[in-house]
């Protein structure tokens, strides 16, 4: 059986921004999404599909795909994503779904799913691979989104990423001399970011905050001293609370704090991202968030 791994990500610098093209800082972490996948030729055309988290079995598919049928499954709404993403990679590529084999396929999701770290991006960097297809292609039909956690499953790395005026990424090192003073903490809930995206969208926006954020992402990459990024994490966070006009996540949970809070991708929920001081792990924990992760516990 083959076996394909794609890490999650979390995103550091521009958030909504992204979707008009700010440069985004992205790095991958240590737990992602793991792909198994056996072709038996066999004249059938039958996919059989199971789906994991953290070795628990949660979702269970056989899928006739001449027709595209669900013949049988445990979650219908789950299925029904499913084909619609596997019809994706059959129109995109011209090795898989010819129509004489069945499929084993079966997927790992190493972290919780509430935790927000890609588990759709790494399944469709996962499926890209298996079917040799572009992979933005297969999340553009599939999902939409900016496409940054794409490009963080496909190249294993730290990424600067824009799309406009089209999709362009590169690798980068980051790896702050600071890292262990940053910590990562849980908002225990999973956010749904189209709620978030929609608000954004309804509003107008100037090129030149874009490229504000784009000038803010750089500075962050090339930041050596603690103090500094601490003061462009709060600046970057005043920025956006004050073009959605919404409460930061440190106003809205930690406004005792005495460092920085800042949010990471969709505001309200998943990650956040902080730095030490004297009893932090007292303090978020009295605040009722448990999950707190320093840079080598989460991030690859």
């Amino acid at each position: 059986m083959g076996e394909i791994f794609s890490p999650g990500k979390l995103m550091l610098t521009s958030e909504y921004f992204a979707i008009d093209g700010a440069l985004v800082l992205a790095v991958p972490t240590k737990l992602g999404q793991e792909f198994f996948f056996e072709e038996i030729k066999d004249g059938q055309s039958f996919v059989f599909w199971e789906a994991y988290h953290q070795n628990k079995l949660w979702l269970k598919v056989t899928i006739d795909y001449s027709t595209w049928e669900i013949v049988e499954t445990n979650i219908p709404s789950s299925a029904e994503f499913l084909v619609k993403t596997l019809k994706n990679v059959q129109h995109l590529s011209d090795k898989k779904f010819l129509g004489d084999n069945s499929y084993f396929l079966k997927t790992n999701l190493q972290f919780p799913p509430d935790f927000g770290l890609g588990s759709s991006s790494t399944l469709m960097n996962n499926l890209s691979v298996w079917a040799d297809i572009d992979p933005f292609q297969l999340n553009t039909l599939s999902l939409g989104g900016s496409g940054y956690d794409i490009a963080v499953a496909k190249e294993k790395s730290a990424v600067l990423y824009q799309n406009k005026p089209q999709i362009q990424y590169k690798k980068v090192i980051f790896d702050p001399v600071f890292k262990n003073e940053l910590i990562f903490i849980h908002l225990n809930k999973k956010q749904d970011s189209r709620e978030g995206i929609n608000l954004y969208k309804s509003m107008m926006k100037s090129p030149e905050l874009v490229e504000y954020f784009s000038s803010l992402t750089n500075q962050v990459l090339l930041c050596s001293e603690l103090d500094i990024f601490s003061q462009l994490m709060l600046i970057h966070e005043e920025k956006i609370s004050q073009f959605l006009n919404i409460p930061t996540v440190k106003e809205k949970y930690f406004d005792d704090c005495p460092v920085f809070v800042k949010s990471l991708g969709a505001w309200g929920g998943d990650f956040v991202m902080s730095t030490k001081f004297r009893g932090f792990k007292d303090y978020f924990r009295g605040k009722g968030f448990t999950a707190i992760f320093e840079w080598d516990g989460i991030i690859s």
